[in-house]
């Protein structure tokens, strides 16, 4: 077996506690993470505006979010090998920082074409963010807390969509879509703050003790064996399934509210509130479960109540039941996202944990921003209510995929 493997799990201590690093680490993790859910919203809060500046075509505008997903992709894999090399901390620092400069520099746009070259750059530094930020959190905490850590990372995104919905209105009222991108720069400080207060991890540090593999055989690790080919390949169609349900709930829900039902913008908005409370309060339940009774039964648990959620809420037609509805699919669907961070961490070594992270959720984010589109090819031929209620098989293929991966609660981080 190949030793990006972790070892068995074994005994912990009930003793074990976070420390005052811990708690820093956790901190710049989730600040990291968050930038990516607050970017990503205020981009589809201003689309409507930069649509009409700059006379864009429907392609055009939607081309801005494909941009920074692809230009997330290709972060990921810079930035997960850097963080690997150089530093977990030393890297997420870079990463927001780059997000922070192009995401200011979009508000000084004066054409698409300028603006397409900085949310692809902006999108390079996003790519960065969650698989350092895990990998980060999955090293500083103790072993028997792994996956409360990965879910705190998890909710970084949930805090980062609310503040870009609650502070998105007030902004684009007195100062426009321009006003609100020139917020990003804000998060440099940040990247600032991280690089000064928090250090490397224990982990890392002992990792460079010792010599490193090569850069040809960095990536090449991911499937350096049958044995990490399979957990790898099961890994991957998690990620992939991840972020095709979320952007296809997320993205068409509100609009098959609107058409079927009639529901007025104010109407979505509320479902979208209460769905995203949902979605946060999976992230944090999974991480308490996945911590105490393993991570394979719970993910089983939340795959399996994915798929019957999404089955039953494709049959609602009552505005309280599909409100009710939206938040216990959002509990299961997006609550997985609290689980992938530890079960990376415990599948790969440190010589490669922040490449695989990073690596592998951005080739699902990559995957996921298919989802929109499938959603309404689907959608148009045989109605709403078939295409949602097809993201169940999905999550049959996520519950098979699970064998793939070996259960190392509780493991140590080698």
């Amino acid at each position: 077996m190949s030793d990006t493997l972790s070892p068995e799990p074994h005994a912990s201590h009930a003793s074990d506690a976070v420390d005052a690093y811990g708690r820093k680490a956790i901190i710049a993790s989730v600040s990291g993470y968050a930038m990516d859910g607050f970017d990503l919203l205020i981009l589809s809060l201003s689309m409507a505006a930069i649509t009409a500046e700059f006379h864009l075509s429907k392609a055009e505008a939607g081309s801005l979010t494909s941009l920074t997903l692809w230009g997330a992709v290709l972060g990921g894999v810079i930035f997960g090998v850097l963080a690997d090399r150089l530093g977990r901390v030393r890297m997420l620092s870079w990463s927001i920082l780059i997000f922070a400069v192009f995401t200011g520099l979009c508000a000084l746009a004066q054409d698409f074409t300028l603006l397409s070259v900085f949310r692809f750059m902006a999108g390079l530094g996003l790519g960065g963010e969650f698989g350092i930020g895990m990998a980060l959190a999955a090293e500083a905490w103790p072993a028997r807390l792994r996956a409360r850590a990965t879910s705190w990372v998890g909710l970084g995104w949930q805090s980062g969509v609310f503040l870009a919905a609650l502070v998105s209105p007030l902004v684009i009222e007195h100062w426009g879509w321009r006003g609100l991108f020139a917020l990003g720069i804000l998060p440099a400080v940040a990247a600032y703050l991280i690089r000064r207060k928090v250090g490397e991890p224990e982990k890392f540090k002992q990792r460079l003790e010792r010599p490193r593999i090569p850069w040809s055989r960095q990536l090449r690790s991911l499937i350096a064996d049958s044995t990490t080919r399979k957990a790898t390949i099961g890994i991957l169609i998690l990620c992939s399934v991840q972020n095709f349900g979320y952007y296809g709930i997320m993205t068409w829900l509100p609009s098959y509210l609107s058409i079927r039902f009639g529901y007025s913008l104010t109407q979505s908005g509320l479902w979208t509130a209460v769905t995203v409370v949902g979605m946060a309060c999976g992230i944090f339940a999974f991480g308490q479960f996945a911590d105490r009774i393993g991570r394979r039964p719970v993910f089983w648990a939340y795959q399996l109540g994915a798929v019957v959620s999404v089955i039953v809420y494709s049959q609602l037609t009552g505005s309280t039941a599909l409100l009710a509805g939206g938040a216990i699919m959002g509990f299961f669907v997006n609550g997985m996202l609290g689980g992938l961070g530890a079960l990376m961490a415990e599948t790969y070594g440190t010589e490669i944990r922040a490449s695989a992270e990073n690596v592998l959720f951005n080739i699902g984010r990559a995957v996921g921003g298919l989802a929109p589109v499938t959603i309404a090819y689907v959608s148009t031929s045989h109605g709403f209510p078939i295409a949602i209620a097809g993201l169940a098989a999905l999550y049959v293929l996520d519950m098979v995929a699970m064998t793939l991966i070996p259960e190392r609660k509780g493991g140590a981080l080698t």
